[in-house]
């Protein structure tokens, strides 16, 4: 762990994984969710990570099969996981916030046993959701009046309702398509997504 130094740097990483399930197959399963505070976490962990073992999500770089590497596993009739993470790193200096955020699909972590076109885009669904709320985090996190004495316990507030929001949408997602089994609603879904990131498209720049 590198030191903290004077001027407070703290940073967070937000795992979310996402599965999709066979058709004509409905079970419950543990969403495990994993957050980090602590000095230099963030930027730490892009260092220990291959730029290509990743996907930093762009408008015209859409998923493919082939960047699901991690080798499958057998979990009832899952046919698919999707692994996104929400980063967030911030620095004060004389009352200025500075910060990075970053929204990402890992390779490593993520597999698919099904392989078609409809399953891909349930998962590049889970991505896109990730991005909007990337880009909700910027804009909360820009229209933060800074307060020294509560800052640290401000952002983190933030952080964490921004990551809430998140995840409560994603399960929403995959109640509603029942994991992309419904057709009908996964195609509202896949909309509704557009639209989302059509009315954040200015908080897109962070």
């Amino acid at each position: 762990m590198v030191a903290c130094p004077p001027r407070t740097h703290a940073g967070a990483y937000f795992l979310g994984i996402y599965l999709v399930f066979f058709p004509q197959f409905a079970e419950d399963f543990a969403m495990k969710n994993s957050l980090l505070l602590a000095a230099f976490i963030f930027p730490l962990l892009i260092l220990l990570q291959r730029e290509d073992d990743y996907v930093k999500w762009q408008e015209d770089r859409k998923l493919t099969w082939d960047d699901f590497k991690a080798e499958p596993i057998k979990m009832g009739n899952t046919a698919a996981m999707t692994t996104t993470h929400l980063g967030f790193g911030y620095n004060i200096s004389n009352g200025i916030i500075s910060y990075k955020i970053d929204c990402r699909f890992e390779k490593k972590k993520s597999w698919g046993l099904v392989k078609n076109d409809w399953i891909l885009k349930h998962e590049q669904g889970h991505f896109d959701i990730a991005e909007i709320f990337a880009r909700k985090l910027n804009q909360s996190t820009y229209e933060y009046k800074f307060n020294k004495n509560t800052f640290q316990k401000d952002l983190d507030a933030i952080y964490r309702t921004v990551v809430a929001d998140k995840e409560d949408f994603q399960q929403q997602y995959d109640d509603e398509t029942d994991y992309s089994r419904n057709k009908s609603k996964q195609e509202d879904w896949l909309k509704k997504i557009e639209k989302e990131l059509k009315a954040t498209k200015d908080w897109a720049g962070y």
